[in-house]
Order: C-alpha cells, then structure tokens, then sequence
C-alpha cells in the first residue's frame, strides 16, 4: 500500500506542475534583426502602440518607454503628442524631423488564436477510515480490546479526460530606425496564452523585447 500511496503523490504532483506551467508567462516567436545594423545604439525613440482603445494604448506605450529609460534611451510615448489616435504615417514622418528621433517602436494587436489541447484522465486514490460496528462499547458480545476500534480503506476515483481550449494572445513589435531613410532593424512575435493582468502582460513583453533589443546592441545595455 506504502508503494501505491507514493505512486499517487507523484502523480499528484505532477498534475500541479502541469497546471502552474499552464499558466505560461509570455513569450517572444519569431525573432528577426538585421544583421548588417552597425549604428549607434538608438537614444530617442517613438513608442506607439497601435490600438483603438485608448487606455490601453497608453499602458502599452508607457511600459515600453519606461523600460526603455531604464537604458538610457529618451523614451516618448505617441499619445503625449497624439492623443486622439495613433499617428498615421505622413504623421510619424513629420514627428520624427521635427523631434529629432532616431528609432520607432510599434506594437500592434494581432488575432487571437485559441488552442485546444485533451487533458488525458487519470485515476486517484481516496482514503476512507470508518468505525468497525464490532467496537462499539454498546455490543459487548462482539467488544473486544485487542480489536481496532477502526478500519481503513482504499478507492479508486476516476476523473475522466477533458478537452483544455485556451486562449493566446499575439502580438507583433517591430524597431525601425529612422537614419538613412529608415528600415526595420529588429521584430518579433509576442504570444501570451491565457492573459491576466494587463499591466502584468505588458510589462513582462517589454522586458522581453527589452533584453533582446540590448543583446543586439540596438540600444544600451547600461542602466
């Protein structure tokens, strides 16, 4: 019985690690840079975060700028200067002269996808412990000390396998930088399945896209 108790605990165990990995941080996909960007490290850019609704415009824009200062760069949310909407592009040209920004970083909202995945079943073991009718005082006939007042038994419970649909969130961010008529420097594709916290979403993809940006010496690493 020692070995079948065991043999539940880990599986048991391993359905909680399943579930915390379950709930999966974000991620960056699909990372391309160009290879031949040998600039200095971009100082002053544009942040501009594509999206109709206008709160989350702004949080998506702020978190990315303040991860940004944290490197040094001069971080300018599109909002502060276009509050109405995101920029057009004969808007963002005129920006760019006008400011002097050598870099933009855009996020834009991509189709949700969602993913089914089968949760297979599985088969766990209850623990029952129930009084013996021969113990009771009451039955002096069939009372007796050396007996165990209580006995235990064992069950199978079956949790049959389901169907898991989850949903992913994606989203593309590219950096341009705007010398020599500008070109795109640096992109990839964010995926956050099952997002929470919005806050929690976008600050943890722009310290994704962050570090990639340093690695590649497209901006600073020093804080």
């Amino acid at each position: 019985m020692n070995s079948l108790l065991k043999a539940v605990a880990v599986a048991a165990f391993g359905c909680l690690i399943s579930q915390m990995c379950g709930c999966a941080s974000s991620s960056l996909v699909d990372i391309w840079h160009d290879p031949s960007f040998q600039a200095p490290p971009l100082s002053k850019m544009l942040v501009i975060s594509v999206r109709k609704d206008a709160t989350k415009r702004r949080i998506w824009e702020d978190a990315f700028a303040g991860e940004l200062a944290k490197h040094g760069v001069a971080a300018t949310s599109s909002y502060s200067l276009f509050p109405d909407a995101p920029p057009d592009t004969n808007q963002v040209i005129a920006t760019v002269q006008a400011n002097g920004f050598d870099g933009i970083l855009v996020i834009l909202r991509l189709p949700t996808e969602t993913n089914k995945q089968y949760i297979k079943g599985y088969t766990s073991i209850q623990q029952d412990v129930r009084s013996s009718p021969y113990n009771s005082p009451n039955n002096s006939a069939y009372y007796s000390p050396y007996w165990q007042r209580y006995w235990t038994y064992y069950r199978e419970i079956e949790h049959p396998g389901y169907v898991d649909s989850q949903k992913v969130a994606i989203r593309a961010i590219d950096v341009t930088t705007t010398g020599n008529g500008g070109r795109l420097i640096w992109s990839a594709t964010s995926r956050t399945p099952d997002p929470g916290s919005v806050t929690d979403v976008q600050r943890g993809i722009a310290g994704l896209v962050i570090s990639e940006l340093t690695q590649r010496r497209i901006i600073s690493s020093k804080k």
